[in-house]
């Protein structure tokens, strides 16, 4: 009778351990998910600067500026992980035509304000980049537990899901390449 108390108290604990775990790395996920959230929308607080100081110089570029700003909105608007990744590859193919059109007024790229924002962009690209590792890194721990076994029976007992990776689209070339912020 003691030993059937004390193997039921070591799989009952061992089962509030695991279940533990799994909070903690579902916990770790929605916080890497919020550092993104972050980093996106200060990109997204930057397009707007960006194009105003583009717009100036290059008013025949119509364009250009209005695929960087439906590109925006529609970052802005997404929710799910898959949606933010295809909205984030739009922005940086959009910007990418923006730069392209800096590259061709040399006065704009000697205005102060303009190599400001390039610097900023380049860090919160930076940042973006350290911030989707550091996703991916929880939610491959998080759906490596899932999948592992016992871990996969408490996942399923109690409706753990494996997480989507943030990643850049698979088939799109374009958004593998860097943003260019650099003349």
């Amino acid at each position: 009778m003691t030993l059937l108390i004390i193997i039921l108290a070591v799989i009952v604990i061992s089962l509030i351990g695991i279940y533990n775990s799994f909070v903690r790395l579902v916990n770790r996920t929605k916080e890497a998910w919020a550092d993104i959230d972050v980093q996106l929308k200060r990109r997204y607080d930057l397009i707007p600067n960006l194009v105003e100081s583009v717009k100036g110089y290059a008013k025949h570029e119509t364009e250009a500026f209005e695929k960087v700003t439906k590109a925006r909105a529609q970052a802005l608007g997404a929710q799910s992980v898959g949606e933010k990744e295809k909205a984030d590859n739009m922005v940086t193919s959009a910007l990418k035509s923006i730069f392209a059109i800096a590259e061709a007024y040399p006065q704009l790229r000697a205005v102060e304000s303009f190599i400001q924002l390039q610097n900023e962009l380049s860090d919160t690209e930076n940042k973006i980049q350290a911030a989707r590792r550091f996703y991916n890194g929880n939610v491959r721990d998080l759906n490596t537990k899932i999948e592992s076994f016992p871990y996969n029976f408490i996942a399923q007992m109690f409706k753990f899901e494996k997480r989507e990776f943030f990643e850049l689209g698979a088939d799109d070339a374009v958004a593998k390449e860097p943003v260019k912020v650099k003349f």
